[in-house]
């Protein structure tokens, strides 16, 4: 990914066939989608059949095409063709369909507290913390990312019992990396380079060894989010020091590096997709993003849909793309798809103005700082109109020359934006948020002193630099606080609903940590990401639903460890209808963008409650047949769902008369042409035998909900229940509302179980 800024993600769109671009280089990388069964019986294995498929399109002088084979992510391979070979390879009736592979680029010591899990006596929900972390070691999490740097005290192993027998997954070797750099901490280590070394036309070793080496710090600092071992005395250059660990500090990690020094590619995320599926984890954590493209179409929710079925959680990021609606990444119903949200933790700063105001703001600078006397404040003076933003090569030296800079936030990573000024020989900067992010506030470990402000103080600073006659500025910083309020708060750049592949489908699902979150890093690049940032750290702080992400993976392991029966379903649905929606001051969840409150479009069932989620009561569960009678609802044709489902022989005779139809712990309404929509819903319950519960509904005036019956009774342990729900609009609701929000809970004395609802008006 080259330099990192703290809003990382992968945004990684899904290719569309795309036969109309002629290209330079003779060669791609396709992926071949293949009727898995259709393999000939003359041909031993599906390797044979792809080699054959191959030679048909090929001539005897070309070099072995084949890239990768698929087995368990995929139906299909990847190879190395030119235009007219894919074009033939399509024709075949054996081909579903051939895709262009493209390049995509990468978008705690508080945490664990924040979440409640630092209870290390009594018992917690009836788990004692000991017995959780002994069952702790059975699971095993495999994340796919930029690698692992090894040596990080984050991946120590002590007192951890051998590694599980079933775990069928290596620690390859590499010119950086050594099998004995793995342990009973770090059980996995594997990289997929070759859609990369055979899409860029360069060799990847001229730029990047070709091992799981983490030399960029994203996949370490997930990794250890997720599972990251105790580490007493942690800190990012003296920020946020404590204890750091990981969200299910004694499961194993196993680590797939799929992206490298320039992005990632979509056939080495399937590669590394598919070995995670064969080598045995238990849990998927993914902080890279599918698309807004059908499901038939999203590599990672093919992927995600082979490993659900195998029994394994997929947790994806939802995308850095927030406050824009309808810009979720990862919508597929099988995947838990992960907003952001703020800490009760901050990293104070301020800026005192020669007019005397004194603006509060966040920062991560470690340096010597620049003293108490006063220096010159600029804005807006640049060599061309993009000075604002302070692009590369767009400041005046002349002009910014032993002065604060004030930046505009956008476009480039905020830590670039200092290194600009910094070139230009400024001597500090203030990174002023726009409409875009409100006043959301992300710290950055800068190479110069600076401050983050929000949108109303940037736009008052702006004011002031751009109308004083001698504007002057002074930059302080005040360290580490905590127990800050309000938080949780929505992240400002958190991706947002509605989901517009599928309507029916509330998306995010929850939303976690994603603000300034410490973990793990590599030694290999400074904490800023930039290339000439010499600093070593073992720890970083880093911002974006990348970071939220792996919060929730480890949490599932959790629960994984304390229901080893529950299916992906059950846990995903643990996690969202015990979530809670009001913040440390007790008010409704806030976003950032705006500074009002949030909705559901934007934090989904809420934030995380790992203590409830571990006894919620009762659970929405969703089988395999559940998810293909989903899609047959979405009137794919055959060959499309095959695409996705990798078994022969699927036919949609039994299929939801709409795809909200599916056993989903949320709700998403569309009133079209009809004004009632009515929905059913099974619960199971895995909580106390002879337990009652009932309803509370919440609701928009412009809308009215009615649920039958209105009273559960579960007589014993793992018995279902069926309710219906009939959601109506009132007369005349479309001509003043598009949308509304609202919930559904099913409680008793001991559980809460709420399901979000989201209403839209459209065609009315």
């Amino acid at each position: 990914m080259g330099s990192v800024s703290t809003l990382c993600f992968v945004l990684f769109f899904f290719i569309t066939q795309c036969w109309f671009v002629i290209s330079a280089s003779p060669k791609k990388t396709y992926i071949v989608h293949m009727k898995h069964n259709g393999k000939p019986s003359i041909y031993p294995t599906h390797m044979d059949w792809y080699s054959a498929s191959l030679q048909s399109v090929t001539i005897s002088t070309d070099s072995d095409p084949l890239v990768y084979s698929y087995t368990n992510a995929y139906n299909g391979f990847a190879a190395s063709l030119d235009e007219e070979q894919a074009k033939d390879l399509l024709r075949s009736q054996d081909v579903l369909g051939v895709y262009e592979d493209t390049l995509y680029q990468l978008h705690t010591t508080r945490t664990p507290q924040f979440l409640g899990l630092e209870v290390q006596t009594g018992l917690w929900e009836g788990h004692t913390a000991q017995d959780l972390n002994q069952a702790s070691h059975d699971v095993i999490i495999g994340v796919l990312d930029t690698g692992v740097w090894p040596e990080s005290p984050s991946f120590n192993d002590a007192g951890m019992p051998d590694i599980p027998v079933r775990w069928r997954g290596e620690c390859e070797t590499g010119p950086d990396f050594s099998p004995k750099l793995c342990n009973k901490k770090l059980i996995g280590a594997r990289s997929f380079s070759r859609g990369f070394h055979m899409s860029s036309g360069i060799g990847v070793k001229e730029k990047e060894p070709l091992s799981p080496r983490d030399r960029d710090g994203h996949g370490t600092h997930t990794a250890s989010t997720a599972a990251g071992s105790h580490v007493a005395n942690a800190s990012l250059l003296g920020y946020a020091s404590g204890t750091a660990r990981g969200m299910a500090p004694t499961a194993r990690v196993a680590a797939y590096k799929v992206c490298w020094a320039d992005g990632c590619f979509a056939s080495d995320i399937l590669a590394g997709m598919d070995r995670a599926i064969q080598d045995g984890v238990d849990v998927l954590s993914l902080s890279l993003g599918g698309g807004s493209a059908p499901y038939f179409r999203d590599t990672i929710a093919v992927g995600a849909f082979a490993a659900v079925a195998r029994g394994i959680f997929v947790s994806c990021s939802a995308g850095n793309s927030g406050p824009v609606k309808a810009s979720l990444a990862n919508v597929a119903p099988w995947i838990m798809t992960v907003g952001a949200g703020t800490l009760d933790r901050d990293f104070p700063a301020y800026a005192v103005l020669g007019n005397k105001k004194r603006f509060s703001g966040v920062s991560l600078y470690s340096g010597n700082g620049m003293g108490n006397k006063p220096v010159g404040l600029v804005y807006n003076k640049g060599l061309n109109q993009s000075g604002s933003i302070c692009l590369p090569g767009s400041l005046d030296p002349g002009l910014v020359r032993g002065k604060v800079v004030v930046c505009d936030r956008g476009i480039n990573a905020r830590v670039e934006k200092g290194k600009v000024v910094r070139d230009a020989g400024g001597v500090g900067m203030i990174i002023a948020n726009t409409a875009a992010s409100g006043e959301e506030l992300v710290a950055d470990s800068h190479l110069l002193p600076a401050v983050a402000v929000g949108r109303i103080v940037g736009d008052q600073i702006r004011s002031y630099a751009s109308s004083d006659p001698n504007p002057t500025a002074v930059l302080g910083f005040r360290g580490t606080v905590l127990n800050v309020k309000p938080s949780p708060v929505v992240a400002a750049f958190s991706s947002r609903g509605p989901n517009i592949v599928t309507k029916q489908i509330l998306k995010p699902d929850v939303i976690g940590p994603g603000v300034n979150i410490l973990a793990g890093w590599s030694e290999a690049i400074g904490p800023s990401g930039l290339s000439d940032d010499t600093r070593k750290t073992q720890f970083n702080i880093m911002s974006g639903t990348s970071m939220s992400c792996p919060h929730i993976s480890g949490l599932a392991a959790l629960l994984k460890a304390a229901h080893p029966e529950w299916s992906p379903s059950a846990i995903k649905s643990a996690l969202m209808t015990t979530a809670y929606v009001h913040d440390n001051t007790k008010y409704p969840l806030r976003d950032a963008a705006g500074d009002s409150f949030s909705t559901p479009w934007a934090h989904g069932a809420g934030h995380v409650n790992p203590h409830k989620a571990l006894s919620p009561g009762l659970v929405y569960d969703a089988t395999t047949r559940d998810y293909i009678k989903f899609l047959c609802s979405l009137e794919y044709t055959p060959e499309h769902i095959q695409l996705i489902v990798k078994q022969p022989g699927v036919n949609c005779t039994k299929k939801f008369s709409d795809p909200g139809q599916l056993n989903y712990p949320s709700f998403s309404i569309l009133f079209g042409s009809k004004r009632v929509v009515r929905y059913t819903r099974i619960l199971t319950n895995v909580g106390e035998a002879g337990s009652i519960y009932n309803v509370t509904v919440e609701a928009p005036s412009t809308a009215a909900v009615t649920v039958k019956p209105a009273t559960l009774v579960f007589g014993k342990v793992g018995e279902r229940q069926r309710y219906t729900v009939t959601f109506v609009s009132k007369r005349g609701a479309g001509d003043s509302a598009k949308y509304g929000f609202g919930s559904i809970m099913w409680s008793n004395a001991l559980h809460q179980v709420r399901s979000p609802v989201a209403f839209s008006w459209t065609l009315l």
